[in-house]
């Protein structure tokens, strides 16, 4: 799945438009290196996201492409 499709899915950020302009803008990384809104993102990979000063770390822990709001937080575990 695109990285900004998993991210509007995920409800990390709530527009794919958004998440779209955080990638070009180069504040998003999987696995160590900076990614492109278009980036395959895959179980197991971890994501870096900075929001201003705070960063934040998760991991991918699957990939739907229709989920519950309820079940977003499933689809990825919070390191940091």
């Amino acid at each position: 799945m695109r990285l900004d499709k998993f991210l509007k899915t995920a409800r990390i950020i709530k527009r794919r438009t958004v998440a779209k302009d955080f990638a070009l803008s180069e504040r998003i990384m999987v696995n160590g290196r900076v990614a492109k809104p278009s980036t395959t993102v895959k179980a197991g990979d971890i994501v870096s996201l900075r929001i201003g000063e705070r960063q934040m770390v998760f991991e991918v822990l699957a990939i739907k492409e229709n989920i519950k709001a309820a079940e977003a937080k499933d689809l990825y575990r919070v390191i940091e």
